[in-house]
């Protein structure tokens, strides 16, 4: 821990002895711990944005990263083949986790940054994963029902669902939706890998048909990047992260959750990417799994990022005042307006999720952390091995970034014509 992180931590009081669920408001411990960097003083006449406990930390870091996409992985390995695509999907999550891990690090060393735009501000989209949440909780609805409504009808009852829950103000307190919408996709995930093993197959394959699964595959420079684009997605829920530590009660446990929801969310990836792909070899199609409770977080992010943004400095970012609700509401309002123009513009899930892997994956997920580590250690004078070796894999990090940009969307773009 660095020197600045360290005096940092000594300016600030946390309350270590509460349970691991959320803290309401009027539960911080003493007057120093009321303040906070980015939402200011924190009073008992307005939302407690600082409350969640490390278990609704983890919850909706599992759910930002499960929640969409985790499906699309069996249709990367057929493309890829099982072995370099199961290679390829613990190379990338291994990059999430460390770039993950430094937005933790840049957080503790400089408080007053609120998401990826403070950190830029400072060094020099979330609405599209709104989007594709709004279009699977669509898909879902024409799957289930029996009406002849077109999936544009399904994708505005999706949009009025999602801005319902966004329009809840605080992480902590959105997170017994997460709980449930956590369970419901595990729930879901296990379905449809246990039944394509029970079943040997889709169960629209013919009588006598067989899995076609390949081990190793030999995809086009725009197939390969294409597929690795969609791991990029399913695995870049970095930018979030911000957020969540800023409203955790107690930040210093960030680490502890990010370890344990990155471990889980790479070990369902891989289990339902081999078996579903091994039982429905090239027949297996790219649908998505998303729940009301998707969108609703995909869509608070960046709300709240607009938010923050009017009304910091201001009495009214804590308070309960008119001018607090409204741009509120206007903030979640225009935000799901976006979504739902992006994922009526776009209707195909697959291509939706590959495109913002490759547009915005690695330019906002890993790109500006390896700037960020360069930013905080450039300066250092005890120039060792492991600053040597860090400064490298910041600098991959920022090429491979700047490369799969341009090569992902090229992908993205000519895999589907």
């Amino acid at each position: 821990m660095s020197k600045d992180t360290e005096a940092i931590n000594s300016q600030v009081t946390y309350d270590t002895t509460t349970q691991p669920g959320d803290v309401q408001a009027g539960e911080l411990k003493d007057h120093e711990s009321n303040y906070d960097a980015v939402f200011g003083e924190i009073t008992e006449d307005g939302p407690n944005f600082r409350s969640m406990g490390w278990l609704g930390a983890i919850a909706l870091m599992l759910k930002t990263q499960i929640g969409l996409g985790v499906l699309s992985i069996p249709s990367v390995f057929d493309t890829l083949g099982i072995v370099p695509g199961s290679i390829l999907l613990c190379v990338v999550a291994g990059i999430a986790t460390w770039t993950s891990y430094m937005v933790g690090i840049f957080k503790l060393n400089h408080r007053e940054v609120y998401g990826i735009d403070d950190a830029a501000g400072l060094m020099f989209d979330w609405v599209f994963n709104g989007g594709s949440g709004i279009l699977s909780l669509s898909i879902g609805l024409n799957a289930v029902s029996k009406h002849a409504a077109c999936t544009a009808v399904f994708v505005v009852v999706s949009a009025i669902i999602g801005f319902a829950f966004t329009s809840i103000r605080t992480l902590s307190r959105i997170t017994f939706l997460v709980w449930v919408g956590l369970a419901c996709i595990l729930t879901a995930v296990l379905t449809v890998t246990v039944a394509v093993g029970v079943q040997d197959g889709p169960s629209t394959a013919p009588q006598g048909w067989t899995s076609d699964y390949k081990l190793f595959n030999s995809p086009s420079f725009a197939d390969g990047v294409s597929a690795v684009s969609g791991l990029i997605f399913v695995c870049s829920a970095t930018p979030a992260y911000f957020s969540i530590f800023a409203e955790m009660q107690n930040p210093q446990l960030f680490t502890r959750a990010l370890v344990i929801s990155q471990f889980t969310s790479t070990v369902v990836y891989l289990i339902v990417g081999v078996v579903v792909y091994y039982y429905c070899g090239s027949t297996v199609a790219s649908p998505a799994l998303g729940t009301a409770a998707t969108t609703a977080i995909f869509l608070h992010y960046p709300s709240k990022y607009v938010f923050v943004r009017v009304l910091r400095g201001s009495v009214h970012l804590t308070s309960n005042s008119l001018i607090h609700w409204m741009t509120w509401l206007c903030c979640t309002g225009g935000c799901t307006i976006i979504s739902y123009i992006i994922a009526s513009g776009i209707p195909v899930f697959s291509d939706l999720v590959s495109l913002i892997g490759a547009l915005l994956g690695f330019a906002l997920a890993y790109q500006p952390t390896g700037c960020m580590w360069f930013y905080d250690n450039w300066r250092r004078t005890d120039r060792d091995w492991k600053w040597v070796a860090l400064a490298c894999w910041s600098g991959f990090t920022i090429v491979v970034g700047s490369f799969m940009t341009v090569a992902g969307t090229y992908g993205s773009i000519f895999f589907h014509y």
